[in-house]
């Protein structure tokens, strides 16, 4: 489990996090929605390492990671893909998923045959530059580099950003899948109240640093939702 305990996080003197406090479990998809700048994407960057907290306990799988590197996360089994994707355009699919070796010990750095059953148009284009692929077949290419560190805890932000109706079903499918093995935590962060509320077991609504709504999907008010979304 994930447990977020009272997590502050500022920017210089902006509050970005006001006192978080949120779970998530093995077998589970938690969303994460919000309008545009309510802190949605600082609190992944906490749980990464990516941004250190003022104040507040972070935990995967009983231990205290708050002050942890985003490496030392990482090496504990915690996957982030980024909104934006941030894969290395001058590198090849192949090398791009290479990268996520980093965190491997040597005799398990093997590109997995699950990423290409999963995402089968990575297999053909693996000589091809990342830079050269489409938006969506760049969000393929960077779940598949975090599934190649075989996380426990798979952190997405925003993964339908920009990405055509065909291939967000795609990814849909994917998390579906993953989660469906129950050995895996998922964090997504969301904007679009479709694609959240299909996936997730629990949906948590973010506005101004604070977190607004915490329901599973059986309880939520759909309504209360959207009406928090709307600009």
């Amino acid at each position: 489990m994930l447990e977020i305990r009272n997590v502050e996080l500022y920017y210089g003197a902006a509050v970005a996090l006001r006192g978080i406090t949120l779970d998530a479990e093995m077998g589970e998809t938690t969303c994460i929605l919000g309008r545009n700048g309510v802190g949605k994407t600082s609190l992944l960057r906490a749980v990464t390492g990516a941004h250190p907290i003022r104040s507040g306990s972070i935990k995967w799988e009983g231990h205290e990671i708050s002050k942890l590197a985003i490496y030392d996360r990482a090496k504990r089994g915690i996957a982030w893909v980024p909104q934006g994707r941030d894969i290395f355009p001058l590198l090849t699919v192949r090398e791009n998923l290479e990268t996520g070796f980093a965190v491997l010990p040597r005799r398990q750095r093997k590109l997995p045959d699950e990423i290409f059953e999963l995402f089968p148009i990575l297999k053909t284009m693996l000589g091809r530059r990342g830079g050269d692929l489409s938006g969506g077949q760049q969000q393929q290419l960077a779940i598949g580099r975090a599934l190649v560190m075989k996380p426990r805890l798979l952190v997405l932000d925003e993964p339908t950003e920009g990405i055509q109706p065909s291939i967000i079903k795609d990814i849909g499918r994917v998390i579906e899948l993953l989660r469906g093995r129950g050995e895996m935590a998922i964090v997504l962060v969301e904007q679009y109240f479709d694609f959240a509320r299909d996936l997730g077991q629990r949906l948590t609504v973010m506005d101004r640093g604070n977190i607004v709504v915490n329901s599973t999907r059986a309880d939520l008010n759909e309504d209360d939702v959207r009406r928090r979304l709307s600009v």
